[in-house]
């Protein structure tokens, strides 16, 4: 597998799809205040994808699901359930949401994804830890596809 780590922007990356780390799903996304990766896509990708991922209904932790990407020069969003309803990540939920992110990948046969730190944020997981599972995860799998790690760095 092709794994390159940068530090920057994930909505600044040149690739086909992103993976936006989400919740469950369960509460009405117009009740939350999007903030880190999700309010970037809400500030410059507009309601549309989260308009999908409601009709979409609960998701499971560690699951993945795909929305278009708004106003977003990409392909679509894989939105993956990387925290629990008390806005944690762990390991588990962590290492799930990427096989669930892959195996999106693979099933579309997207040619390369930027994939933030889950959990590292709003899941208050820490982010070498994230970083380290996400890096783990990815070994054991396959994709084709052309794998970015985002580090999140203010400009």
């Amino acid at each position: 597998m092709n794994i390159t780590i940068v530090k920057g922007n994930l909505l600044d990356q040149p690739v086909e799809v992103i993976v936006n780390p989400w919740n469950r799903n369960i509460i009405p996304w117009w009740l939350l205040l999007p903030q880190g990766v999700s309010g970037a896509i809400k500030k410059r990708g507009g309601l549309q994808p989260f308009k999908e991922l409601a009709k979409l209904g609960p998701i499971p932790l560690g699951k993945a699901v795909l929305t278009s990407a708004g106003n977003l020069p990409y392909k679509g969003i894989i939105h993956v359930a990387g925290i629990n309803v008390f806005w944690r990540a762990s390991e588990e939920s962590i290492r799930n949401s990427i096989e669930s992110a892959i195996d999106i990948i693979n099933k579309h046969k997207f040619k390369s994804v930027a994939i933030p730190l889950v959990g590292a944020g709003s899941g208050s997981f820490n982010k070498e830890k994230s970083l380290a599972i996400i890096i783990d995860e990815l070994n054991k799998m396959f994709t084709e596809a052309q794998v970015v790690i985002v580090e999140y760095v203010k400009k």
